[in-house]
């Protein structure tokens, strides 16, 4: 991923008002980002938890935004193990959640969502990569290489988007 600026992530939104966009808590280390390690930016609110975003770049070179929302109940996560559906991490110790993106458009404004499995800290393209690593013992043995874990991200991600967008 290149690196984006502040106004770059603000712009991007497509699933919130751009009032939304323009008060939520981006990350203050971008400059700081692994930027060629990275699928997506993905972070956490710390003011508001059960809030998650995530931006990444499309083929046409734009970038689209999305704000998550962890599902109420299991904000935290699981306390088994789970896997997320991007990276296809398994993770323990309620490392995955499930997250809520409204749709956009007439759907969204109906509140029609689309949920994922993702990671809780929405680091899944350095897991993917091996750039951080899980709890002990929870990682599967994958015959793939690199390269392919991060093709299957992609994609998953792609996916995941397009269900946001459609």
């Amino acid at each position: 991923m290149k690196p984006i600026t502040e106004s770059d992530i603000r712009r991007s939104f497509v699933n919130c008002s751009k009032g939304e966009a323009k008060r939520l808590a981006v990350p203050k280390d971008l400059e700081e980002q692994p930027w060629d390690d990275l699928d997506f930016l993905g972070w956490r609110d710390p003011g508001a938890p059960e809030r998650g975003y995530l931006v990444a770049e499309r083929d046409d070179g734009g970038l689209v935004g999305i704000s998550l929302r962890a599902a109420p109940g299991i904000s935290r996560g699981f306390t088994s193990r789970s896997m997320c559906s991007l990276c296809l991490t398994t993770r323990t110790s309620r490392g995955v959640a499930l997250m809520t993106a409204r749709r956009t458009g007439e759907a969204g404004r109906r509140g029609n969502t689309v949920g994922q499995y993702l990671c809780t800290d929405l680091a899944c393209s350095l897991y993917t990569r091996g750039k951080k690593q899980t709890v002990a013992g929870a990682d599967l043995d994958e015959t793939l290489s690199v390269e392919e874990k991060i093709t299957r991200t992609q994609v998953n991600l792609t996916a995941f988007i397009d269900k946001v967008i459609e």
